[in-house]
């Protein structure tokens, strides 16, 4: 895992290029690290996820997989049995929790979990001709990490039955198509990627950005009067805040923002 940050974005980049960057429980390890890091940093004000080579995650590493002989059943992997059932305390819905924006870089192949954690972000970019996939049908498998749940909160039921039974390869136009990522040229994509990053942080408080990511995803569990209530309450909070008089003021006097997050 490489952790890098440019101005106030943290580029956390997976590096397993000589394995498409397939899945490891290293890895997963490395990832959660990362994104405490960035987190705690208080120059960082947006993180941006890709991978090294020409793939993001081609999936869980094959290799290290090993089937369970006929009657008898594999225990879960200890890392899926110590998660706490809190809604975003699951394997990767903890990426929804993370106070900080979330960009997906799809660079290249995405497949089963590492197409998953693409779904836990914030915003999804991906390479026009490059390739996703569930996969999971095609392996024998079932929607994974929360999957089942999330895609059809994105895409709708019919698209997201279509693309977990059948496990079919989809191009960057296609997902871009079906409202799952917004699809790029090859040529700069990262650049792009990092620059549309860089917008948020710096553009946008991180104030404001922190507690609409709340928002919206406490709203996927809650009816329409409480997400009200909860957004009035908020903003009366706003207006005695540094970030909203900054807000006001850098609007009024013409100039970029000099957010404080305060």
């Amino acid at each position: 895992m490489l952790y890098a940050v440019t101005g106030r974005v943290a580029t956390i980049t997976l590096n397993r290029p000589d394995k498409m960057n397939a899945w490891t429980p290293g890895m997963e390890t490395g990832f959660r690290a990362a994104m405490d890091r960035a987190v705690a940093d208080e120059v960082v004000r947006a993180i941006m996820v890709t991978g090294a080579g020409r793939g993001f995650c081609a999936g869980a590493d094959m290799g290290r997989l090993t089937p369970a002989a006929p009657g008898e059943d594999k225990p879960a992997p200890a890392a899926a049995r110590d998660f706490t059932l809190e809604n975003f305390g699951q394997r990767y819905s903890w990426l929804l929790d993370v106070p900080k924006p979330i960009v997906a870089a799809i660079n290249g192949a995405a497949a089963g979990v590492g197409l998953c954690i693409t779904l836990y972000c914030d915003l999804r970019y991906m390479v026009e001709d490059a390739k996703l996939t569930t996969a999971f049908a095609r392996r024998g498998l079932i929607a994974e990490h929360g999957s089942a749940w999330i895609l059809p909160r994105l895409i709708g039921p019919m698209a997201a039955a279509d693309l977990l039974l059948s496990g079919r390869v989809l191009t960057g136009r296609e997902a871009a198509a079906l409202g799952l990522v917004r699809a790029l040229p090859a040529l700069g994509f990262v650049e792009a990627v990092h620059t549309i990053t860089a917008e948020l942080a710096e553009l946008s408080s991180p104030r404001s950005m922190r507690i609409i990511k709340r928002q919206l995803y406490a709203g996927l569990f809650q009816d329409l009067a409480t997400a009200t209530h909860l957004a009035d309450t908020e903003q009366v909070k706003c207006f005695a805040t540094e970030d909203f008089r900054e807000g006001v003021a850098h609007f009024v006097e013409r100039r970029a923002p000099a957010f404080t997050g305060r």
